[in-house]
């Protein structure tokens, strides 16, 4: 079903991330074991394959047109810098084209449906990284890579940042007591991403970036307290089961909740 490196990775993952919520946890109250943490190794172990796949289609069809618009000049420019300027530069433009994306899953309501089943979580944890929709991974994520790719960065730049992305991305929702001090406005942490995560008024369409913060301080869409959240998930009935919450965007109702574009004051503050 998985091929043996991505069982080796999740592997790698569990070992580290388990004993540091264990040694250094953010809620010391919840448990290994929390709610729903059976439904998001279900994602853990098959999302992977259908999110691959649907970026082959996505990205390899985008790149038919835009092979065309950039010129080859330019990607040859792009392609004779240092390796470690190209993964900085990689690094910027994926954060942007994800930001933009982010945002545009809150504030569409139809493409909220999918997103929606990322925020139904109510206990934040490592586990809980891998809780997306595919349709909404597959999207966010070719508006990351498409540019990077688009513009010609080196293989070992995109790599770099592959990396930096999928490490960050489970650290981030960990439930991991880590700090980074006055590094917070230039890299996302724990602290930076719960507050997305917040079930509270003054949070909501907060912290889209999935790396730097400071993305948000330009969008005016940066929140970050020196207190940490103490709800998560969204009022609306997502399901808790996988199968279900694959078939919510399709089958919930025509009015779906999209915080951004219709910001509720019914919502608990």
């Amino acid at each position: 079903m998985f091929d043996l490196i991505d069982f080796k990775a999740m592997l790698i993952v569990a070992l580290i991330f388990i004993p540091l919520e264990q040694l250094l946890p953010l809620h010391a109250e919840q448990r290994l074991t929390r709610r729903h943490w059976l439904n998001d190794v279900f994602y853990l172990l098959f999302n992977g394959i259908v999110i691959r796949f649907g970026l082959l289609i996505v990205v390899g069809m985008a790149m038919l047109v835009t092979e065309r618009l950039v010129p080859t000049s330019l990607t040859a420019t792009v392609q004779s810098q240092p390796i470690w300027l190209q993964a900085i530069e990689v690094l910027l433009v994926a954060d942007v084209g994800f930001y933009l994306a982010h945002r545009t899953f809150h504030a569409v309501p139809f493409l909220w449906r999918f997103h929606a089943i990322h925020h139904s979580i109510e206990e934040m944890d490592w586990l809980a990284a891998h809780r997306v929709h595919p349709v909404d991974q597959i999207l966010t994520k070719a508006a990351s890579i498409l540019p990077i790719f688009a513009l010609g960065f080196s293989g070992e730049a995109v790599l770099i940042y592959v990396l930096i992305y999928h490490w960050q991305s489970v650290f981030i929702h960990s439930n991991a007591r880590i700090k980074f001090g006055p590094l917070r406005w230039l890299l996302a942490s724990p602290q930076f991403h719960h507050w997305h995560h917040a079930n509270e008024r003054q949070a909501y369409d907060k912290n889209f970036a999935g790396q730097l913060p400071f993305l948000d301080l330009i969008g005016g869409t940066l929140y970050m307290p020196d207190r940490m959240p103490a709800k998560y998930g969204v009022d609306e009935p997502v399901p808790q089961l996988y199968h279900q919450q694959l078939a919510y965007p399709f089958t919930a109702g025509a009015e779906p909740v999209s915080p951004l574009a219709e910001a509720s004051p019914a919502k608990p503050d």
